[in-house]
């Protein structure tokens, strides 16, 4: 007995230990392999000779992110403030209309097939109406963006609502629970994990829909985004502040999927088979 219980202090700071030690792992591997990339990035503009404007330099990219940061960061701003009210958007209407499309298998039949033709149609084809219908191009890009983040919201909502064990289903009909009750306290919180799956999803597709809409807008201006950045770069063969502007949409994309991969793990760490820690 005594020596179990000398021995679990020296398991528990082993296991401490190993937890501190992958999580290094985690953090350290990744960022080595991006300068590893990047060493061969600086070598290879170093001994081929390429010319700035084909391929510039990490060092003149570096220095493109500091002295353009005044022309950069408003429109990073722009881009970001359209990525996370379109995202917002989607989440509100598609977890409404996956709860109002379950309602009923008829309803489900009527509405859904529209939802899969907004998804199918691509959003560079449509964005010439929007732009005519839209008051402005904000809301043009705003509507974009919206449209293609929206369906995967709801995709994977209708097929967690529909993933419910109908035992527990049963369960709750036996025990006399209202339609709103089963949704709110059994449906709802069994439609999570899929919920959270959408979020990730359609939070990187709502920052590619505000770019690729402004592409197909051709909005210019104080007030426009990194898509215009990028090609006012192009035009006037500024390849150092495109590679710029490359950066900061990668780093906003990262970013986005690293907060919404974090409210998944919170929501779900604590009851959930994909986000518990396990042994083995």
């Amino acid at each position: 007995m005594s020596d179990e219980t000398d021995t679990s202090p020296l398991l528990v700071k082993g296991t401490a230990s190993a937890r501190r030690r992958d999580l290094a792992l985690r953090i350290a591997i990744p960022f080595l392999v991006i300068a590893l990339m990047i060493l061969l990035w600086s070598a290879y503009v170093k001994l081929s000779g390429v010319p700035p404007y084909i391929l510039p330099g990490p060092a003149a990219v570096a220095n493109a992110f500091v002295t353009d940061w005044g022309t950069l960061a408003p429109a990073l701003w722009v881009t970001t403030k359209i990525t996370i009210m379109s995202l917002m958007l989607a989440l509100v209407g598609g977890v409404g209309f996956a709860i109002f499309l379950v309602q009923s298998r008829w309803v489900e039949l009527a509405f859904y097939p529209l939802a899969v033709i907004l998804q199918v149609t691509p959003i560079v084809a449509i964005s010439p109406l929007i732009l005519i219908y839209a008051p402005s191009t904000q809301v043009a890009l705003l509507i974009c963006a919206f449209l293609v983040a929206f369906f995967p919201i709801l995709s994977n909502m209708v097929q967690g609502l529909k993933s419910v064990d109908h035992n527990l289903i049963n369960l709750f009909e036996l025990y006399g629970a209202s339609r709103w009750q089963t949704l709110l306290f059994l449906k709802l919180p069994a439609a999570q994990p899929y919920f959270m799956t959408g979020l990730r999803i359609g939070g990187g597709l709502a920052l590619i829909a505000a770019v690729v809409a402004e592409f197909a807008a051709g909005s210019a201006g104080a007030g426009s985004g990194l898509a215009f950045r990028l090609l006012e770069a192009q035009y006037r063969l500024n390849i150092p502040r495109l590679f710029a502007a490359l950066l900061m949409l990668s780093l906003l994309g990262v970013a986005i999927f690293a907060i919404t991969s974090f409210i998944s793990w919170l929501s779900l760490h604590r009851w959930h088979e994909s986000s518990l820690k396990r042994e083995n």
